[in-house]
Protein backbone atom coordinates (compact mmCIF):
# COMPACT_ATOMS: atom_id res chain seq x y z
CA UNK A 1 0.00 0.00 0.00
CA UNK A 2 1.34 3.39 -0.99
CA UNK A 3 2.02 5.86 1.81
CA UNK A 4 0.16 9.15 1.82
CA UNK A 5 2.06 12.42 1.92
CA UNK A 6 1.69 12.85 5.70
CA UNK A 7 3.10 9.38 6.42
CA UNK A 8 5.95 9.93 3.96
CA UNK A 9 6.90 13.18 5.64
CA UNK A 10 6.87 11.56 9.09
CA UNK A 11 9.09 8.71 7.90
CA UNK A 12 11.46 11.11 6.12
CA UNK A 13 11.91 13.20 9.28
CA UNK A 14 12.37 10.07 11.41
CA UNK A 15 15.08 8.76 9.06
CA UNK A 16 16.71 12.18 9.04
CA UNK A 17 16.88 12.23 12.82
CA UNK A 18 18.21 8.66 12.97
CA UNK A 19 20.82 8.79 10.18
CA UNK A 20 21.65 12.49 9.84
CA UNK A 21 20.63 12.51 6.15
CA UNK A 22 18.21 10.99 3.64
CA UNK A 23 18.87 10.08 -0.01
CA UNK A 24 16.34 10.87 -2.76
CA UNK A 25 16.87 7.64 -4.75
CA UNK A 26 16.77 5.45 -1.64
CA UNK A 27 13.52 7.05 -0.44
CA UNK A 28 12.00 6.61 -3.90
CA UNK A 29 12.72 2.88 -3.88
CA UNK A 30 11.63 2.37 -0.27
CA UNK A 31 8.34 4.26 -0.59
CA UNK A 32 7.54 2.99 -4.10
CA UNK A 33 7.07 6.48 -5.54
CA UNK A 34 8.89 8.48 -8.19
CA UNK A 35 12.04 10.54 -7.60
CA UNK A 36 9.97 13.60 -8.58
CA UNK A 37 7.51 12.88 -5.75
CA UNK A 38 10.32 12.59 -3.19
CA UNK A 39 11.87 15.84 -4.39
CA UNK A 40 8.51 17.57 -3.96
CA UNK A 41 8.25 16.10 -0.46
CA UNK A 42 11.71 17.40 0.46
CA UNK A 43 10.94 20.81 -1.05
CA UNK A 44 7.81 21.12 1.11
CA UNK A 45 9.72 20.07 4.23
CA UNK A 46 12.49 22.54 3.42
CA UNK A 47 9.93 25.35 3.06
CA UNK A 48 8.77 24.48 6.59
CA UNK A 49 12.41 24.77 7.77
CA UNK A 50 12.49 21.09 8.74
CA UNK A 51 15.45 20.11 6.57
CA UNK A 52 17.94 21.38 3.98
CA UNK A 53 18.20 19.92 0.46
CA UNK A 54 21.66 19.28 -0.97
CA UNK A 55 22.80 17.29 -4.07
CA UNK A 56 20.23 14.49 -4.22
CA UNK A 57 19.76 14.23 -0.50
CA UNK A 58 18.63 16.21 2.54
CA UNK A 59 20.25 17.02 5.87
CA UNK A 60 18.76 18.40 9.11
CA UNK A 61 19.80 22.05 8.70
CA UNK A 62 21.53 24.51 6.40
CA UNK A 63 25.25 23.65 6.72
CA UNK A 64 26.52 26.97 5.42
CA UNK A 65 27.75 29.43 8.00
CA UNK A 66 27.20 33.17 8.19
CA UNK A 67 30.08 35.19 9.59
CA UNK A 68 29.48 36.94 12.92
CA UNK A 69 31.62 39.30 14.96
CA UNK A 70 33.80 37.69 17.62
CA UNK A 71 31.84 39.54 20.34
CA UNK A 72 28.68 37.70 19.28
CA UNK A 73 30.33 34.31 18.77
CA UNK A 74 31.93 34.29 22.22
CA UNK A 75 28.46 34.13 23.81
CA UNK A 76 27.45 31.04 21.79
CA UNK A 77 28.11 27.67 23.50
CA UNK A 78 30.17 29.54 26.11
CA UNK A 79 30.14 26.76 28.73
CA UNK A 80 31.27 24.15 26.21
CA UNK A 81 34.12 26.42 25.09
CA UNK A 82 35.33 26.79 28.68
CA UNK A 83 35.48 23.00 29.15
CA UNK A 84 37.26 22.60 25.80
CA UNK A 85 39.74 25.32 26.76
CA UNK A 86 40.58 23.68 30.10
CA UNK A 87 41.19 20.34 28.38
CA UNK A 88 43.30 21.98 25.66
CA UNK A 89 45.50 23.61 28.30
CA UNK A 90 46.27 20.17 29.73
CA UNK A 91 47.95 19.29 26.39
CA UNK A 92 50.73 21.81 26.96
CA UNK A 93 54.21 20.67 27.96
CA UNK A 94 57.40 22.37 29.08
CA UNK A 95 59.30 24.10 26.26
CA UNK A 96 56.38 23.84 23.85
CA UNK A 97 56.35 26.28 20.97
CA UNK A 98 52.74 26.57 19.84
CA UNK A 99 50.53 28.39 17.36
CA UNK A 100 47.18 29.75 18.44
CA UNK A 101 44.97 30.58 15.48
CA UNK A 102 41.94 32.87 15.82
CA UNK A 103 38.40 32.37 17.09
CA UNK A 104 36.54 32.41 20.38
CA UNK A 105 37.55 28.87 21.39
CA UNK A 106 41.20 29.82 21.03
CA UNK A 107 40.72 33.05 23.00
CA UNK A 108 39.09 31.06 25.80
CA UNK A 109 41.99 28.60 25.68
CA UNK A 110 44.47 31.47 26.17
CA UNK A 111 42.66 32.44 29.38
CA UNK A 112 43.31 28.98 30.85
CA UNK A 113 47.02 28.64 30.11
CA UNK A 114 48.84 28.36 33.44
CA UNK A 115 52.54 28.43 34.29
CA UNK A 116 54.30 26.36 31.62
CA UNK A 117 58.09 26.47 31.64
CA UNK A 118 59.65 27.68 28.41
CA UNK A 119 56.36 28.23 26.55
CA UNK A 120 56.47 30.20 23.31
CA UNK A 121 53.21 31.20 21.62
CA UNK A 122 52.70 32.63 18.15
CA UNK A 123 49.17 33.88 17.51
CA UNK A 124 47.09 35.51 14.80
CA UNK A 125 44.58 36.76 17.38
CA UNK A 126 45.07 40.23 18.82
CA UNK A 127 42.88 39.39 21.83
CA UNK A 128 44.91 36.25 22.53
CA UNK A 129 48.20 38.15 22.34
CA UNK A 130 46.92 40.72 24.86
CA UNK A 131 45.73 38.02 27.26
CA UNK A 132 49.03 36.11 27.13
CA UNK A 133 51.18 39.24 27.32
CA UNK A 134 50.08 39.59 30.96
CA UNK A 135 51.91 36.35 31.78
CA UNK A 136 55.64 37.14 32.21
CA UNK A 137 56.60 33.48 31.73
CA UNK A 138 55.23 33.21 28.19
CA UNK A 139 57.08 34.48 25.13
CA UNK A 140 54.40 35.88 22.83
CA UNK A 141 54.89 36.45 19.09
CA UNK A 142 52.18 38.44 17.33
CA UNK A 143 51.73 37.34 13.73
CA UNK A 144 51.81 40.23 11.25
CA UNK A 145 49.25 41.01 8.59
CA UNK A 146 46.03 42.80 7.78
CA UNK A 147 43.58 43.03 10.70
CA UNK A 148 40.16 41.40 10.27
CA UNK A 149 37.90 43.51 12.46
CA UNK A 150 35.20 40.85 12.74
CA UNK A 151 37.60 38.38 14.38
CA UNK A 152 40.23 40.76 15.86
CA UNK A 153 42.91 38.73 14.10
CA UNK A 154 45.38 39.10 11.24
CA UNK A 155 45.42 37.51 7.79
CA UNK A 156 47.41 37.86 4.60
CA UNK A 157 50.81 37.19 2.99
CA UNK A 158 52.90 38.87 5.71
CA UNK A 159 51.78 36.33 8.29
CA UNK A 160 52.07 33.45 5.82
CA UNK A 161 55.66 34.44 5.05
CA UNK A 162 56.51 34.55 8.78
CA UNK A 163 55.10 31.05 9.26
CA UNK A 164 57.17 29.67 6.38
CA UNK A 165 60.34 30.46 8.35
CA UNK A 166 59.29 28.87 11.66
CA UNK A 167 58.34 25.49 13.14
CA UNK A 168 56.20 24.64 16.16
CA UNK A 169 55.30 21.63 18.27
CA UNK A 170 51.53 22.15 18.24
CA UNK A 171 48.80 24.14 16.52
CA UNK A 172 45.55 24.87 18.36
CA UNK A 173 43.03 25.65 15.67
CA UNK A 174 39.49 26.99 15.92
CA UNK A 175 37.18 26.39 12.94
CA UNK A 176 33.71 27.39 11.78
CA UNK A 177 32.80 24.04 10.26
CA UNK A 178 33.81 20.38 10.25
CA UNK A 179 32.49 18.13 7.50
CA UNK A 180 33.74 14.54 7.35
CA UNK A 181 33.96 14.63 3.55
CA UNK A 182 34.90 18.26 2.88
CA UNK A 183 37.15 18.86 5.88
CA UNK A 184 37.74 21.94 8.05
CA UNK A 185 36.44 25.33 6.98
CA UNK A 186 36.17 28.95 8.02
CA UNK A 187 33.98 31.80 6.80
CA UNK A 188 36.92 33.80 5.40
CA UNK A 189 39.11 32.64 2.50
CA UNK A 190 42.16 34.64 3.65
CA UNK A 191 41.92 33.13 7.11
CA UNK A 192 41.70 29.67 5.52
CA UNK A 193 44.89 30.36 3.58
CA UNK A 194 46.72 31.47 6.74
CA UNK A 195 45.45 28.40 8.63
CA UNK A 196 46.93 26.16 5.91
CA UNK A 197 50.34 27.68 6.52
CA UNK A 198 49.90 27.16 10.26
CA UNK A 199 49.24 23.47 9.62
CA UNK A 200 52.41 23.23 7.52
CA UNK A 201 54.42 24.82 10.34
CA UNK A 202 53.19 22.56 13.18
CA UNK A 203 53.99 18.97 14.14
CA UNK A 204 50.62 18.25 15.79
CA UNK A 205 47.24 19.70 14.79
CA UNK A 206 44.69 20.06 17.60
CA UNK A 207 41.23 21.37 16.71
CA UNK A 208 39.09 23.11 19.34
CA UNK A 209 35.45 22.89 18.27
CA UNK A 210 32.16 22.66 20.11
CA UNK A 211 29.76 20.05 18.74
CA UNK A 212 27.68 22.59 16.79
CA UNK A 213 30.54 22.89 14.28
CA UNK A 214 30.09 19.34 12.95
CA UNK A 215 28.22 18.93 9.68
CA UNK A 216 28.70 22.58 8.78
CA UNK A 217 30.68 24.37 6.08
CA UNK A 218 32.30 27.77 5.79
CA UNK A 219 33.35 29.57 2.62
CA UNK A 220 37.08 28.84 2.89
CA UNK A 221 38.44 25.27 3.07
CA UNK A 222 41.39 24.87 5.44
CA UNK A 223 42.31 21.19 5.05
CA UNK A 224 40.98 17.65 4.88
CA UNK A 225 39.90 15.87 8.03
CA UNK A 226 42.83 13.47 7.60
CA UNK A 227 45.28 16.30 8.41
CA UNK A 228 43.99 16.55 11.98
CA UNK A 229 45.62 14.72 14.90
CA UNK A 230 43.19 15.54 17.70
CA UNK A 231 39.76 17.14 18.11
CA UNK A 232 38.62 18.43 21.48
CA UNK A 233 34.83 18.82 21.59
CA UNK A 234 31.84 18.49 23.90
CA UNK A 235 29.41 15.66 24.56
CA UNK A 236 26.94 16.99 21.99
CA UNK A 237 28.86 15.24 19.19
CA UNK A 238 26.79 12.38 17.80
CA UNK A 239 28.09 8.83 18.14
CA UNK A 240 28.22 8.21 14.39
CA UNK A 241 30.47 11.22 13.77
CA UNK A 242 32.68 10.33 16.72
CA UNK A 243 33.13 6.74 15.51
CA UNK A 244 33.99 7.84 11.96
CA UNK A 245 36.63 10.24 13.27
CA UNK A 246 38.18 7.49 15.40
CA UNK A 247 38.19 5.17 12.38
CA UNK A 248 40.21 7.83 10.55
CA UNK A 249 42.82 7.69 13.32
CA UNK A 250 41.87 10.98 14.95
CA UNK A 251 42.08 11.29 18.72
CA UNK A 252 38.65 12.53 19.82
CA UNK A 253 38.58 14.07 23.30
CA UNK A 254 35.11 14.76 24.72
CA UNK A 255 34.62 17.13 27.64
Amino acid sequence: MLLNIIDRHKLILNKLELNGYVNVNELSLEFGVSVVTIRKDLKLLEERKLLFRSHGRAIPADPYITEHHVNIKEKIHAEEKIRIAIEAASNLESNDSIILASGTSVIEFAKHIKQIEGLTVLTASLDTALILSENPNIDVIQLGGTVRRSSSSVVGPIGEKMLAELTFTKLFLGVDGIDLEYGLTTTNIMEASLNKQMINAAQKIIVLADSSKFGRKGFGRICGIEDVDQIITDSGIDANTKNKLIELGIDVTIV
